[in-house]
């Protein structure tokens, strides 16, 4: 006689058959449901996304895309062309060596001798004869000294009174009575040159800083030069360049 089998040993029985997979099917489709019911309610229409569709969106190739195309060259001449690189270099070459040949230009005529400097022209102080020669390199009787020494200028005899001109056009630098000489008036025409008028009379016409031009009245001939006021009455006209004395007679025309 058979034992008769309780709940649980069907139970047992049941999940040992077919119920293990009865049951686990009915789990798949509550999930299936449950996750309908939620994009469902996102507004998401699956319904409308259907199989065949999504195997030709697969299929077919995309061809929205369109690469880099590499250029076509029509012939070989388009090979044989020059660059505008090389060209834009040919220029910047000739640029720098047409400003190397200025420079070159410019340093050679930087090195060019200077011009001497044109020299003014000079007229006598007055009219009259040389009394007394200049002489530094040969002892002169001085008559008024009565002794022998140098003389660094011309003696040029005039009467009392007469005007005495710039020998050159410059800028009269100094204006003083001399011990030797009297009263005397320096003037500097530039380049080194300049000219002393002495024995004048006690007031000359012009002052220090003044411009004169050539043959402007500077003065009077006068007898304060007492170093030689035994001599006939006259102007000491002397020169200098760069300190040193000149003779007058050597810038002087001829006359």
């Amino acid at each position: 006689m058979q034992k008769k089998k309780g709940f649980g040993d069907k139970l047992e029985a049941f999940f040992a058959g077919k119920g293990f997979y009865i049951v686990l099917f009915l789990c798949v489709a509550v999930i299936g449901v449950s996750a309908w019911i939620m994009l469902d309610g996102k507004g998401t229409d699956v319904e409308n996304i259907q199989i065949d569709d999504l195997a030709d969106i697969s299929s077919e190739p995309d061809t929205s895309f369109v690469g880099p195309v590499a250029p076509e060259i029509e012939d070989d001449a388009a090979l044989n062309e020059p660059e505008p690189v090389e060209e834009a270099t040919d220029a910047i070459e000739d640029a720098v060596d047409t400003i190397h040949e200025e420079e070159d230009t410019e340093e050679t005529a930087a090195w060019t001798e200077p011009a001497p400097i044109p020299q003014p022209m000079y007229v006598w102080p007055l009219a009259g004869e040389v009394e007394t020669p200049y002489s530094v390199d040969a002892l002169i009787y001085n008559r008024t000294m009565a002794d022998w020494r140098i003389h660094d200028g011309i003696d040029v005899a005039a009467e009392l009174g007469a005007q005495v001109m710039a020998a050159a056009s410059g800028v009269v630098e100094k204006v003083y009575k001399d011990d030797m000489y009297g009263m005397t008036v320096v003037i500097d025409h530039g380049g080194g040159v300049k000219s002393y008028y002495s024995n004048l009379a006690e007031t000359p016409t012009i002052y220090e800083g003044d411009s004169v031009v050539t043959g402007e009245i500077i003065g009077a001939v006068g007898n304060t030069a007492l170093g030689e006021a035994g001599e006939v009455t006259h102007l000491h006209f002397a020169m200098t360049v760069d300190g040193q004395s000149v003779n007058p007679m050597d810038y002087l025309p001829a006359r």
